[in-house]
């Protein structure tokens, strides 16, 4: 018999949505003003439309993010209704309502608007509807959604009692959840491709039915352009869907805000984000490749050479886009200061999804130091002084069962930058830790000495998938408790890999899969990945690597430490 879920349900209502308002919004302005019109019918306003959907973000037990972006200037506006399993509205015990009206979408960001919704009850699913009213109240196009809370984070322990779960007690079957991680959206010219389905990894990822999607960087790449046709190594031609924002490099912010745009024109995934929350991470993609802050590029494609001036532009249209519940302890977007400067918000944070699981979402751009050869005898900083302080802080005090660091750059993989430097914080040399390897051993070492259990890293970046395990029995640096490193991606660029391993941490590659050579199209799917978990009754984390066809090619339980 079929299982038809609440998300089908509402993933049908969402793709026609979408589809009907990417036709709408693709009849160009001047086509709609000069189509004939009855004689006698009196002009109608023009509506203000989603042309890039909506999508949530950073959903916790009471909170999520409600991210849309319109046609034009226009005030936000949101409905919230509690719904059950089939998606029909609860009455009684259970019903819940609210209208937000957020804030003015202007031209300022691109038109984009967030509402940060709070006090919602935990483990419930949400329809959602967004639109805009334009500046005579009339309102605009709707756009519907779901998504749901995490459980509340004291619900049980044990059998049900109430309290801390990290000893790894049992779960009702209801507060268990399951999510999906990947990396690498729109890379070395591979874009959005009708012909065969646009993103289709966005599809498949959206069919697991998971409760939210980590995004773990490169969430665009701002640096490499679009054709649109690309003559494949087998002889076949792929066919781009193209704009003008992406047939050159990013520099300029509008540009930058056009990748944005341009990934969100994929049927996939605004079908998905309308119906996923997303929790994303930034790496270098946003801006220009292996960037870090003071440097100065050396590519005669860019006429900007300054990267602290490009990152700010990068960064200012990532968080517009992204839904993400900027600030530390109260939410607060990216604001701008009385000269009308940009002022950005910390992107790293902690996202609490209920007793089961806790997720710390890394930044590790902004506070990175030059590339160089990573041997200094000294720290030299990925995550900087600050964010380790905090990762460090509230791992140790998470009373979940599961720590999941979502990090935007793998640990032992070598990712050179160059003949010489190195992009990541692996330098090639298997002994003691030296350079930015210095840092993430403090982080580990504190990890250990406040006796944190169940800790796993997630990433991406490096085009292909790979499980690891990390243990001081075969590490050069052994002041460190054994876990495990999963790795996903790409979800719709050029695949490569595998990479080799810096020996520093002990790293056992268990399982990789890489694609056929440098490069390889999207085409066929089979070399293209994303991570999935499943977090059982039993407390469980099962994380499987699968392809962008759905299939499963490596699985993993692991079971909590007590």
């Amino acid at each position: 018999m079929t299982d038809i879920s609440r998300s089908d349900i509402s993933r049908r209502t969402i793709v026609k949505g979408s589809v009907l308002a990417a036709a709408l919004a693709s009849v160009p302005a001047a086509a709609q003003a000069s189509a004939p019109r009855p004689a006698g019918v009196a002009l109608v306003r023009n509506r203000l439309t989603l042309p890039s959907g909506i999508a949530t973000g950073d959903v916790t037990s009471e909170s999520a993010v409600l991210w849309s972006r319109s046609s034009g200037a226009g005030r936000m506006r949101a409905v919230l209704r509690a719904v059950d399993d089939g998606g029909e509205v609860l009455r009684g015990r259970g019903a819940f309502e609210r209208v937000l009206r957020g804030p003015r979408a202007t031209q300022a960001s691109d038109f984009t608007a967030k509402i940060h919704a709070g006090n919602l009850p935990s483990n419930t699913r949400f329809a959602l509807e967004i639109s805009f009213e334009d500046d005579g109240g009339t309102a605009g196009e709707t756009v519907r959604g779901t998504f749901r809370t995490a459980p509340d984070p004291g619900s049980y322990n044990g059998k049900g009692r109430t309290g801390d779960t990290s000893n790894g007690g049992e779960v009702p079957a209801s507060s268990t959840q399951s999510f999906v991680w990947t990396g690498d959206t729109a890379g070395q010219g591979w874009g959005i491709n009708e012909q065969i389905g646009g993103m289709r990894g966005y599809r498949a990822m959206h069919q697991t039915r998971p409760d939210f999607f980590i995004h773990s960087g490169d969430t665009v790449y701002a640096d490499g352009p679009l054709a649109e046709t690309v003559v494949e190594k087998d002889g076949q031609v792929w066919r781009n869907l193209v704009t003008e924002e992406v047939s050159k490099v990013a520099e300029t912010l509008d540009e930058y805000r056009g990748r944005h745009r341009y990934n969100l024109m994929d049927v996939n995934m605004r079908a998905m984000f309308a119906d996923v929350p997303v929790f994303a991470n930034w790496d270098d993609h946003e801006t220009t490749n292996n960037w870090y802050p003071g440097e100065v590029l050396d590519d005669p494609r860019y006429t900007v050479r300054d990267v602290n001036t490009l990152a700010a532009r990068g960064r200012q249209a990532w968080q517009e886009y992204m839904p993400i519940a900027e600030g530390a302890a109260s939410w607060r977007p990216g604001t701008f200061d009385d000269a009308g400067q940009y002022q950005p918000a910390r992107i790293y944070r902690k996202i609490s999804r209920g007793p089961q699981l806790d997720i710390f979402c890394l930044d590790m751009r902004t506070f990175k130091s030059p590339n160089t050869d990573g041997k200094e005898a000294y720290a030299t900083s990925i995550l900087g002084q600050e964010q380790v302080d905090w990762l460090i802080r509230e791992v140790s005090a998470s009373k979940a069962t599961w720590k999941v660091v979502a990090a935007d750059l793998p640990l032992g993989i070598i990712v050179p930058d160059g003949p010489v430097h190195q992009e990541s914080l692996a330098n090639r040399d298997p002994g003691a830790p030296l350079g930015r390897e210095l840092e993430i051993a403090g982080v580990l070492s504190a990890f250990k000495r406040n006796r944190v259990k169940n800790i796993v890293w997630l990433t991406a970046d490096v085009h292909y998938c790979a499980a690891h395990h990390y243990s001081p029995e075969r590490a050069a640096f052994t002041d460190f408790d054994p876990f495990w490193e999963f790795v996903a991606g790409p979800i719709a660029a050029g695949s490569f890999g595998p990479n080799a391993m810096d020996g520093t941490f002990g790293p056992e590659v268990v399982f990789s899969k890489a694609g056929r050579f440098a490069g390889e199209s999207p085409r066929d799917g089979e070399n293209q990945f994303f991570g999935h978990v499943q977090l059982g009754e039993d407390n469980s984390f099962t994380a499987s690597l699968r392809n962008a066809n759905g299939a499963t090619v490596f699985a993993k339980v692991l079971t909590p430490e007590r």
